[in-house]
């Protein structure tokens, strides 16, 4: 099994990325490149966090991203001027969105996934929670519950003044705020948690490649560690994570089938 995992991360992570930017966004690099030096781990998308506003086609239902024209996108704080400038485009039915941090963490056993998903609901991602595909994938996902999602404009009509603009900006720029403090609390618990891992089982595969890089960060196989009934994992289909237009994907291994999905706590 560990043999397979590690054949099918390295081919994971060898892939092209295939989101927009291309890259990790910058604010999660530490995180990424944590979990990716785990031998337990691999990450296959990711993002930062963003501010968006979108439009949609005037009068639509249809709310999927794929459908709409990107007026501002950004994964750090906007201004007012920002926002304003893409809803003087808008033609459709505009809408404000901040979606937060967001990782998706291909697993090599449930044990490793359970460490995972306790690090991230003890760092206030309580909106967190795995898949478990019927091949044995594992896959983890960590998000929060804190976003916004505003209409603006309908038609090209804008519905609000420039002062209610002006608070969209301050209470988006606030939950990415928030957001990055949380991505921050979330990298220091991971590297308290692999750390102490290491030390419980110095002897496990993988401590020597720590030691001989400063910027490797290997845990050993994990002993059982029980999570309590408000830490029971959430088992949620991925597909409704926010898409990853713009930020870390690996294609078509980030997300499992959802029709392979096995409750793990029915």
């Amino acid at each position: 099994m560990d043999r397979t995992f590690s054949r099918i991360k390295t081919q994971s992570l060898n892939r092209l990325d295939l989101s927009k930017k291309g890259s990790v966004d910058e604010d999660i690099e530490h995180v990424v490149s944590l979990l990716n030096s785990c031998e337990q781990f691999f990450t296959t998308s990711s993002c930062s966090g963003r501010i968006i506003l979108i439009d949609g086609a005037a009068g639509s239902s249809d709310a999927h991203k794929q459908n709409c024209v990107w007026l501002f996108v950004s994964h750090q704080k906007c201004t007012c001027d920002d926002l304003m400038s893409g809803l003087s485009r808008s033609c459709g039915d505009a809408v404000l969105k901040f979606e937060p941090f967001v990782l998706h963490v291909q697993c090599r056993r449930l044990e490793d996934a359970q460490l995972l998903h306790s690090v991230a609901v003890n760092s206030g991602f309580r909106n967190s929670g795995l898949t478990v595909g019927k091949t044995g994938k594992i896959v983890s996902a960590v998000r929060s519950t804190h976003g916004l999602e505003v209409p603006l404009s309908s038609h090209g009509k804008l519905l609000v003044d420039e002062d209610y603009i002006q608070f969209l900006t301050q209470t988006a720029n606030q939950k990415m705020e928030e957001n990055l403090r949380r991505v921050q609390r979330f990298f220091q618990n991971l590297q308290s948690a692999v750390l102490a891992e290491r030390h419980q089982f110095p002897d496990s595969p993988g401590t020597q490649e720590h030691q001989d890089s400063q910027h490797t960060h290997k845990k050993g196989r994990r002993g059982g560690q029980g999570t309590n009934k408000q830490n029971q994992l959430n088992v949620y289909k991925l597909g409704h994570q926010h898409e990853t237009d713009g930020c870390h994907d690996y294609g078509a291994s980030s997300l499992p089938e959802l029709d392979d999905c096995l409750d793990l706590f029915t």
